[in-house]
């Protein structure tokens, strides 16, 4: 009697076995009362970009003017999400290089000195190489703003005599006579 009735109990057992497709769901245009908004397909968050939108394709080319705060913005923006990998200078030594993560490139190589700044775009936005994708972590208006401050930091890095005005570079070897 007993192995008859445990010989039930696990035949009933192995007949409870339900997929993930056969529970109830809602479809996502049909109404649902259980939800917030009374449906199964919710609005986006007001100011999401889906990534192949005309919104998206016309942020990529609104490149923004050249100033001290975009580059303000730029430094900041560049210190929570490229410098971990590519170091405050830029060089590609950052701290999770140090603890073993690949290296990445340096910006003051001449093939990214010379690169132009879609590239770097398309770069922060699509991931390449171990570099994943920052599209969803920072705005293309703050994407531009990190490239500013490369640059800065290319031109920081590899600048000449030259490059200064004529009055600063007047100062600065009255300052520092060779």
């Amino acid at each position: 009697m007993i192995r008859l009735l445990a010989l039930a109990l696990i035949g009933l057992l192995a007949a409870c076995d339900q997929n993930m497709s056969d529970q109830s769901k809602y479809d996502q245009y049909e109404p649902a009362p259980l939800l917030k908004e009374g449906r199964a397909l919710e609005e986006p968050v007001p100011g999401t970009v889906a990534r192949d939108s005309v919104d998206y394709e016309r942020a990529k080319a609104e490149k923004p003017l050249l100033s001290a705060a975009l580059l303000a913005r730029g430094r900041k923006e560049f210190d929570v999400f490229c410098s971990p990998c590519h170091s405050r200078l830029g060089d590609g030594n950052g701290m999770i290089v140090q603890r073993g993560m690949p290296r990445p490139p340096s910006f003051h190589i001449d093939r990214l000195r010379s690169a132009d700044d879609q590239h770097f775009f398309d770069v922060i936005s699509n991931g390449y190489g171990v570099m994943y994708s920052y599209a969803a972590r920072v705005p293309a208006e703050d994407r531009w703003a990190i490239i500013a401050y490369i640059r800065a930091l290319q031109l920081s890095q590899n600048g000449r005599l030259d490059d200064v005005p004529p009055a600063e570079r007047a100062r600065l070897l009255a300052e520092n006579p060779q």
